[in-house]
């Protein structure tokens, strides 16, 4: 700043230039020109008290929290406790939890929390993905159906009864349970009108998933039906072009890239009965269970079926070269 106003620049040009206010560029211009000295440029001391812990210990802070623990004492991840043992040990300094969390803080650093980061390695991901949203935009015609299985949906019978939540209090569900056992349950979702069509059986195996692909087929007799899904080991196999067969060469087969059966719409829905259906029910039986769940299809097709704003936000990117 003190440079460029020797050159005559303005102050509004070199805030600009410089990426500051001009009422920054002015203070500063003032200063230097009060007292054109090498120690003006460096900030004032700052009232109140002086700081009792160095920048480095500071600048260890951050460095120990970026790095992985010492697996030497089973440690994946950092809490403040561990942190502050770990600071202890390599300066000597002693900082208080509220001190570690204050920096951490400052630094927008968390070193307790990890997210979950999936990589598919199928070479061909650009061109399925592209052709799965291709086809929920863009269909040729006929019927899209997202096929997929959601396993080990349990039947759990709370011991004791759940309590509502009430004022100041947040509804309390005991922690005991009886179980009862578990069904699968295998379901098409149509992305363009939100209409499920399901079937709960006792697993997932080649025999249940072919039951239900008959009766998918005489639920849509004629036209063309694409089915999106997985790379499961029962999605797989002549058995499905001896299926096509059977039913006139209608069915066309898209399968998601590897590790990436979230662009399988019928995820989306899945996650609906989770939330509202099995996370906090009580079923006392088998047949509860399979009840509540052919109950709230049929309640989802009859009063809220609707398609998905689903959007692909991910981006294309090529891997850097070793």
């Amino acid at each position: 700043m003190i440079l460029l106003a020797s050159e005559g620049s303005s102050i509004t040009e070199i805030a600009d230039r410089v990426g500051v206010t001009p009422k920054t560029v002015s203070k500063w211009v003032c200063r230097f020109s009060a007292r054109p000295r090498r120690r003006t440029l460096h900030d004032r001391d700052r009232s109140g008290r002086p700081p009792s812990i160095p920048l480095a210990v500071r600048l260890e802070v951050v460095q120990i929290a970026c790095d992985r623990p010492d697996k030497k004492k089973f440690r994946d991840i950092w809490t403040i406790w561990s942190l502050r043992e770990a600071v202890k040990e390599r300066t000597g300094f002693e900082l208080s939890s509220t001190e570690i969390r204050r920096i951490l803080r400052d630094e927008k650093i968390r070193p307790h929390r990890v997210r979950m980061w999936l990589h598919s390695p199928d070479p061909n991901f650009r061109t399925k993905v592209r052709a799965i949203c291709n086809v929920y935009l863009r269909p040729r015609g006929g019927t899209v159906l997202c096929v997929d299985e959601k396993t080990g949906m349990q039947a759990l019978e709370r011991r004791y009864p759940s309590k509502t939540p009430n004022r100041d209090q947040a509804g309390r569900r005991e922690h005991e349970y009886i179980r009862h056992g578990t069904r699968a349950l295998i379901a098409a979702f149509n992305p363009h009108t939100g209409k499920v069509f399901g079937q709960v059986s006792k697993n997932r195996g080649a025999a249940a998933l072919m039951l239900f692909m008959e009766r998918l087929a005489r639920e849509y007799p004629t036209g063309p039906v694409t089915i999106i899904w997985d790379n499961l080991n029962t999605h797989v196999g002549p058995q499905w072009e001896e299926f096509n067969r059977r039913h006139g060469g209608r069915f066309r087969f898209i399968y998601t890239p590897l590790h990436a059966s979230w662009v399988n719409q019928v995820e989306v829905w899945f996650s609906i009965l989770s939330r509202r259906v099995l996370k906090h029910g009580d079923f006392a039986s088998l047949g509860q269970l399979e009840t509540a769940v052919r109950g709230f299809i049929r309640h989802w097709n009859e009063e809220e079926a609707h398609p998905f704003r689903w959007k692909f936000r991910g981006e294309f990117k090529r891997r850097r070269a070793a």
